[in-house]
């Protein structure tokens, strides 16, 4: 397995002379290790420090034969809660609403006709009681995709007493009213609230620059470069499109392959309108933005990541915010697992660019515009880089105004008037 991942790298890696690096001699300088190896875990530490003297990105070792962990299916609510010791219950903060109509994608607490509020108490799951100790996470161990019984205290100024147990008018004058009734809702669990959380930050993130222009900004996320990414930037760019301006976040993007292919729409410099009576007025280019572009990264984006970044700013598409992205742009695309099924990659696709040559590689992609986001802003809810964006791209706009067609000033056919006779 030593020498076939040794080989791999040998026959796939993107330069012949594997970047001038003796691989002879960094197979023998590690191989007496081998006899030192007593687990399958020291054996990928052996086979990632080989492949690490290439110093190049995407150089992975993963999978093997490693005795299965155990599974626990984690029952999820899509909600926050806190421990409220004077009601005994866990307070719901927060329902993350994703996209209602995908069932993996949003709260269940959020589905039709589940009487469910933030702030309302929960007291138990299935019967069992939470306290201070027992989470509701707890509860839902082994949980994930089942039907789950939630009981919740009744909710202040509501009695929760069905009508016909309302105390007759013929009962004994001062007797004690009756205590208000629990509630018990029954909700199906998801396997995970991460959809659903993404689709809220994103329409958090969204909101907020539309607040902050007067909806003249649209906001779209691209959250990696393969098919989902993809599909959430046609999402969001399609509804964004016609504002004056755009920015576009690649924060966090874990890489792909159709950087280009975003980049292509974004290029699209609108030259024109199509003006028709009854479907109005179309750009030309369609799809196309008609003011300043703004693009915001951070160091969690990459590989792909890193390509958008600095072609964005190569093609003069706008200013660059956020910080120097990840440095990994040697793509890779495995060939043959070892014995025991492990994954190895190999760098095969290097990338050059006009201006910097091959150094964005092990560097990444430097901002225009640096903006650090601290600890304390995500504990404050502070998004300094998105903050700026908004303030590059206003500044933008208001030094080269949106121009579009004026249809008072549209060609008249009319014929002059004849003189009227005497």
């Amino acid at each position: 397995m030593y020498r076939e991942a040794w080989r791999l790298q040998r026959d796939h890696f993107w330069t012949e002379d594997m970047a001038e690096v003796d691989w002879r001699a960094v197979y023998a300088r590690y191989y007496p290790l081998l006899e030192r190896v007593s687990s399958r875990s020291e054996f990928s530490d052996l086979v990632w420090e080989m492949q690490g003297e290439l110093g190049t990105s995407h150089a992975y070792e993963f999978g093997g034969d490693y005795r299965p962990a155990p599974h626990y299916s984690q029952g999820v609510l899509g909600a926050e809660f806190v421990w409220d010791e004077n009601a005994g219950g866990y307070r719901i903060e927060n329902i993350i609403e994703g996209d209602p109509w995908r069932a993996e994608a949003t709260s269940p607490l959020a589905a039709p006709g589940v009487d469910v509020r933030a702030g309302d108490i929960l007291l138990a799951i299935n019967g069992q009681r939470l306290d201070a100790t027992t989470s509701p996470a707890q509860l839902l161990v082994n949980q994930a995709g089942q039907e789950v019984l939630l009981t919740l205290a009744p909710r202040p100024g509501e009695s929760g007493v069905a009508a016909e147990a309302a105390p007759d008018a013929s009962a004994a004058e001062g007797a004690a009213p009756p205590k208000p009734e629990l509630r018990a809702v029954i909700v199906k669990t998801i396997h995970s609230d991460e959809a659903a959380r993404y689709r809220a930050w994103v329409e958090a993130k969204r909101r907020q620059v539309h607040e902050a222009t007067a909806g003249r900004i649209g906001y779209v996320h691209i959250p990696d470069m393969g098919t989902h990414g993809y599909a959430e930037f046609h999402r969001g760019f399609l509804a964004e499109v016609m504002r004056d301006g755009l920015i576009v976040d690649v924060r966090y993007n874990s890489g792909g392959h159709v950087s280009q292919l975003l980049l292509e729409k974004l290029a699209r410099r609108r030259i024109g309108y199509d003006a028709a009576r009854w479907g109005g007025v179309a750009p030309y280019p369609s799809e196309s933005v008609a003011g300043p572009r703004v693009a915001i990264t951070n160091e969690l984006a990459g590989s792909d990541g890193d390509i958008f970044c600095h072609s964005f700013k190569l093609l003069g598409l706008g200013p660059l915010i956020g910080k120097r992205t990840w440095g990994g742009v040697i793509g890779i695309a495995p060939h043959h697992p070892l014995v025991d099924g492990t994954i190895t990659t190999q760098p095969e696709y290097s990338f050059w660019f006009q201006d910097v040559g091959w150094m964005v590689e092990n560097y990444g992609a430097e901002p225009d515009i640096e903006v650090e986001m601290t600890p304390q802003d995500y504990v404050a809810g502070r998004d300094p880089q998105l903050e700026r964006a908004i303030q590059e791209a206003l500044r933008l706009l208001a030094e080269q105004p949106i121009v579009r067609p004026d249809r008072s000033t549209r060609p008249s056919r009319a014929l002059p008037r004849l003189p009227a006779r005497a």
